[in-house]
């Protein structure tokens, strides 16, 4: 078996423009395969679209407790990223490549950059708050595409929308600029195409978050808290890595707290926030009820 070449180039961004145009995720979807020699290679170049988590784990090391913890994770994710399970019993030559010590042992990949996590057993609560650093690591780097969901063990399809080429290749190169444009040029010709739509409002939160220091950010929203610039971007932070109700949340607290342009600026930004995330998920169906609310 061949490993992958990591190596130290930047994230792939192609994943963002076919995640805007992903369908909603059906119920009972998983986003956990299971992965031996035959697949690994296939598996890890996933992570140039969006994050994968390696669990490699045995049967015999009497952590099944964390095994149902971190399946259900990932499903509960919806694609946020990828579980992928190597049984290290059965195949045995990843974990010696991977140099595992011991299972079980937890791994990110970024991009084809690994990124332990962890060795041996979590908590549900403590797993999920290592992964969710591992999002928030890849959101920085532009790298927010979504996992498909696992059909009988098979891999992804992507079946390319050539309506969304140029915006594809401007993503790929990083130039936002022109990706949104290419989006304003769909709009213009239909404008309630909802997978443009969703794609023009993931490009430019990529370009409103690219270059910032998360720390900063949350910093200055937590001294500025009548900011609407801060909150704004403390918002999109928080969704970016994976924490859509905390900036929902931030967000709907400064409408009550504003009024005429500045309110209705932050309640356009909360909208375009819950196209991105998905209107069925739990946070947006939360939120929208929390901006009722607070509007009337």
């Amino acid at each position: 078996m061949t490993l992958p070449k990591f190596t130290s180039r930047a994230m792939d961004l192609s994943g963002i423009a076919a995640a805007a145009k992903a369908p909603p995720v059906p119920p009972g979807a998983s986003f956990v395969i299971e992965v031996d020699e035959s697949n690994f290679e296939s598996v890890m170049q996933l992570s140039t679209r969006h994050p994968v988590v390696v669990e490699l784990y045995s049967p015999r090391a009497n952590a099944q407790a964390l095994s149902d913890d971190l399946i259900a994770l990932a499903n509960a994710a919806a694609g946020a990223y990828l579980l992928a399970r190597v049984n290290v019993d059965a195949s045995g030559t990843i974990a010696q490549a991977l140099g595992i010590q011991a299972v079980p042992t937890v791994i990110g990949v970024i991009a084809g950059q690994l990124a332990p996590l962890f060795q041996g057993t979590r908590s549900k609560a403590e797993a999920e708050t290592v992964i969710a650093q591992l999002l928030q690591v890849a959101a920085s780097n532009g790298l927010v595409g979504r996992a498909e969901p696992v059909a009988g063990g098979a891999g992804e399809t992507d079946e390319a929308d050539p309506r969304f080429a140029e915006a594809d290749s401007a993503l790929e190169r990083g130039d936002f600029a022109t990706a949104l444009a290419e989006y304003d040029k769909i709009l213009a010709q239909t404008p309630n195409d909802p997978e443009a739509k969703i794609g023009r409002a993931q490009v430019a939160l990529l370009a409103r978050s690219g270059g910032v220091d998360p720390a900063a950010v949350l910093a200055r929203a937590a001294s500025e808290p009548t900011s609407v610039e801060a909150q704004l971007a403390a918002a999109d932070l928080e969704v970016l890595s994976g924490r859509p109700d905390q900036g929902f949340t931030r967000l709907i607290a400064l409408i009550r707290e504003t009024a005429g342009a500045e309110r209705d600026a932050v309640r356009v930004r909360l909208l375009e926030l819950f196209e991105i995330v998905g209107p069925a998920d739990p946070a947006v169906l939360k939120a929208r009820r929390d901006l009722m609310s607070a509007l009337f």
